[in-house]
């Protein structure tokens, strides 16, 4: 299903003496998040030559390139070009993507607004929680602070909006919930986001050769334990948080 206003889109646009933005929405859905994650994939495969990287948001693809190589002109006629390929709303997902199941304390004193966050939904906490820990949910995107993702689409009970004041401040591997996504925070911050679960798992890991353990189109599935297992967890963590961590089939 192509986003409201589908006329207008895709759109190409010009970011800087270097730069294009290709954007499939101007609302996050998982059609255009799958359009921008696809399209991104083909521009890295095809190794057009002059194009220095690429970046991939909740729904648009940006590509820089060296404007000595390529004129922003021809750059623009080859992602053109490609556009016209396909139906990139319904394209494959990139290969090689992984699911995480990550353990999670839902609620309580480490996760004190998840009660808040099941009424703003019409639910019960109980139910809440149930359809959050058995919810699988894509990595739409990496941003903010080092590593860490942006996840959904959650159902649309979950779309409630913002707090009006800042949480002063969540500890790393919290959960938090707002817009019909989660943030995994890949550190201490301050947030308007409600936070409803804690976990040990650490997105960013400047040590390993891998420093950002997550990429875009990765799925996670946050899966309801204990606050004791959780303290076990953290006993003898290696950074994983006891996820565990599987290649999901092409």
């Amino acid at each position: 299903m192509k986003p409201t206003h589908a006329s207008a889109f895709p759109s190409i646009r010009t970011v800087g003496l270097d730069g294009l933005l290709v954007s499939f929405a101007d609302t996050m859905a998982e059609p255009p998040n799958r359009a921008a994650l696809a399209f991104r994939n083909a521009i890295d495969t095809l190794k057009l030559d002059g194009v220095i990287e690429t970046s991939a948001s909740l729904a648009s693809t940006y590509i820089r390139f060296d404007p000595l190589v390529l004129s922003h002109p021809e750059m623009r006629r080859q992602v053109d070009r490609i556009l016209r390929q396909q139906d990139w709303y319904q394209a494959a997902l990139p290969a090689g993507r992984h699911l995480w199941q990550v353990p999670t304390v839902y609620g309580g004193d480490l996760a004190p607004q998840l009660d808040e966050a099941a009424a703003a939904a019409g639910l019960s906490p109980t139910e809440a929680i149930r359809r959050l820990s058995e919810t699988r949910v894509r990595v739409l995107t990496i941003g903010f602070a080092p590593g860490q993702p942006y996840l959904g689409p959650l159902g649309p009970e979950f779309n409630i909006p913002r707090l009006k004041e800042l949480t002063p401040m969540v500890p790393e591997g919290a959960l938090v919930l707002a817009i019909s996504q989660f943030v995994l925070f890949s550190g201490p911050t301050p947030t308007g986001w409600r936070h409803v679960g804690q976990t040990a798992f650490r997105c960013f890991r400047p040590e390993a050769e891998q420093s950002f353990a997550l990429r875009p189109g990765d799925e996670m599935q946050f899966l309801s334990i204990t606050r004791e297992e959780l303290e076990s967890i953290q006993s003898t963590n290696d950074g994983s948080g006891g996820a565990t961590c599987e290649e999901i089939p092409a």
